[in-house]
């Protein structure tokens, strides 16, 4: 039995998936870098913005257009607020833990997750402990969200159990013990 939980954000705790990767395909489409959504899963899914971007401008043969996070960001709140909810299931889950040290371990933005869990009604089962590899120079599949995660809930990484929804997070997760 895990003496605690580090959840992943994004498909674990909110049902985000399909609209970001759904959102990064039409932004790169509307850069003339013809995606889908399959590709973005591919190749984008779990990764922080900076091994994200570092990708995209492998891809493109160069920069990103310096506007792009913004337009990107912009058309994502609209995708969004057509019915952004938690991952059916998940409150549920939450409400069953007691007093079970738990965080999450995330690639996405602090302000995002914050906003999320704030819109859901369970930023109260996180308090404080809510990690972000966003700005990170290393990001998953490296194992330090993972660590820091574990380290900030006082639990040793191989007495906590990582719920994940990406190989990329997996990978981090496992390579964190």
């Amino acid at each position: 039995m895990p003496t605690a939980i580090i959840f992943d954000f994004d498909g674990v705790i909110a049902d985000s998936e399909v609209r970001a990767n759904t959102t990064l395909a039409e932004s790169l489409t509307a850069i003339g870098l013809p995606t889908s959504y399959d590709e973005c899963l591919r190749d984008y899914y779990g990764h922080n913005w900076q091994e994200t971007q570092r990708r995209i401008e492998v891809r493109l043969g160069g920069p990103l257009p310096p506007d792009f996070r913004e337009q990107h960001r912009a058309r994502a709140r609209e995708r969004f607020a057509e019915g952004f909810a938690p991952v059916p299931g998940a409150p549920e889950f939450l409400a069953t833990l007691g007093d079970r040290p738990r965080a999450i371990a995330s690639s996405s933005s602090p302000a995002y997750i914050a906003m999320s869990l704030d819109r859901f009604g369970l930023a109260h089962h996180f308090g404080r402990h809510v990690y972000s590899a966003d700005g990170w120079n290393r990001g998953k599949p490296h194992p330090d969200i993972y660590l820091a995660a574990a380290k900030g809930i006082g639990a040793a990484p191989a007495a906590c159990l990582a719920i994940e929804d990406s190989p990329t997070g997996a990978q981090a997760a496992l390579a964190a013990g």
